[in-house]
C-alpha cells in the first residue's frame, strides 16, 4: 500500500492565502493524501470525481486542435464561491488543490508544481497524456460531415470563430447531453461525441463544488482544460445548456471568453433547430 502523503500536502494551505484544501489522487480514483479539515467520505468523492473528469479530458484532446503534441496540462473549474484545480503529479498520479475566488492564481499555481518536483521523490516522472491514450482514436472514426446543414450550423458562434484569432470549434449542447448546434466545419459525429464527453465532466465538476467551498447557493461557472496544443472552455449557457468552445494555445483567452459570453444568450434565447436530436 502506498504510504500516505498528506502530510507534504500541508504546504500548499500552510503558503497560499486562501487556499483551501489539497488532495493526491491516482488515476484510479484512489485518495493518496490529503490536507486536514476534509472529511474521508469527501476525500473518496473528490477523488474519484477528479480522476473521472481527467480521464474524460483527455478524451477530448482532438477538440482542441489536431496538433501532434497533445499533451493534457491542467483543469481548472470555476465557482461563483471558490476554484478548484487538477494538474498531473507523476505516472498515474494527480494533484487537486482548492481555493476562494480571490486566490492568487499564478501562486497557487506555483506551490503546487513546486509540491509535484517535491513528491517526485515518492513519485515516478508523469507520462505524456496524448489523444492516442483515451479516447483520440474517436477523432479517425468515420463522421457524417454537416456541409450545408444550415440548421445545425450557429451562425452567431461561427462570427466569434471568424473574428477571434486562434478560436477552432464550438458546439451547444443541452443537460440531456444531445448537441443543439455548432460551428461550421464540424461534422455530426464529433459534436455528438464532445457533447457527450462535456456533460460527463460538467456532471463531475458540479461534484467538486464541496470541495472548493461551503457555499448553500454555490454556482458552477465554467471548466478549463489546458493542453499543449491549445483550450477547452465548457461554460453555462442557461437553463439546462453548455457551451463548448475550443482554442488554439497562443489565443488571447479573454478576448475569446468574454466574446462567447456575449453570444450565449443570443443562442439560447432561439430555439432550437428542427433536426438536430437523434432519430
Amino acid at each position: 500500500m502506498t504510504a500516505d502523503l498528506s502530510w507534504m500536502l500541508e504546504d500548499i494551505v500552510h503558503n497560499v492565502p486562501r487556499a483551501r484544501h489539497a488532495v493526491l489522487l491516482s488515476a484510479d480514483g484512489l485518495p493518496r493524501g490529503a490536507t486536514e479539515g476534509l472529511a474521508e467520505k469527501d476525500v473518496r468523492t473528490i477523488s474519484a470525481a477528479m480522476a473521472g473528469m481527467q480521464s474524460l479530458s483527455r478524451a477530448t484532446a482532438h477538440f482542441a486542435g489536431p496538433e501532434e503534441d497533445r499533451q493534457w496540462n491542467q483543469t481548472i473549474i470555476e465557482f461563483s464561491h471558490g476554484w478548484s484545480f487538477l494538474i498531473g503529479a507523476g505516472q498515474g498520479a494527480y494533484l487537486a488543490a482548492a481555493a476562494a475566488p480571490d486566490v492568487d492564481m499564478q501562486q497557487i499555481s506555483f506551490r503546487m508544481h513546486r509540491l509535484v518536483a517535491r513528491l517526485g521523490n515518492n513519485l515516478t516522472s508523469p507520462p505524456r497524456l496524448n489523444a492516442e491514450d483515451a479516447g483520440g482514436a474517436r477523432e479517425n472514426a468515420p463522421r457524417r460531415q454537416n456541409s450545408g446543414d444550415a440548421g445545425f450550423t450557429l451562425g452567431e458562434l461561427d462570427k466569434v470563430m471568424s473574428e477571434v484569432k486562434g478560436a477552432r470549434h464550438a458546439v451547444l449542447l443541452g443537460a440531456d447531453g444531445l448537441p443543439r448546434g455548432a460551428t461550421n466545419g464540424m461534422s455530426r459525429d464529433l459534436a455528438d461525441t464532445i457533447s457527450a464527453a462535456m456533460t460527463g465532466i460538467h456532471a463531475y465538476s458540479r461534484v467538486t463544488s464541496q470541495f472548493a467551498g461551503v457555499l448553500e447557493d454555490a454556482e458552477w461557472r465554467q471548466t478549463v482544460i489546458e493542453f499543449q496544443h491549445g483550450w477547452i472552455f465548457l461554460m453555462a449557457a442557461g437553463p439546462g445548456a453548455f457551451l463548448a468552445a475550443a482554442a488554439e494555445h497562443d489565443c488571447d483567452i479573454e478576448e475569446f471568453t468574454t466574446r462567447l459570453h456575449e453570444v450565449v444568450p443570443r443562442l439560447t434565447a432561439a430555439k432550437p433547430a428542427k433536426g438536430t436530436g437523434h432519430a
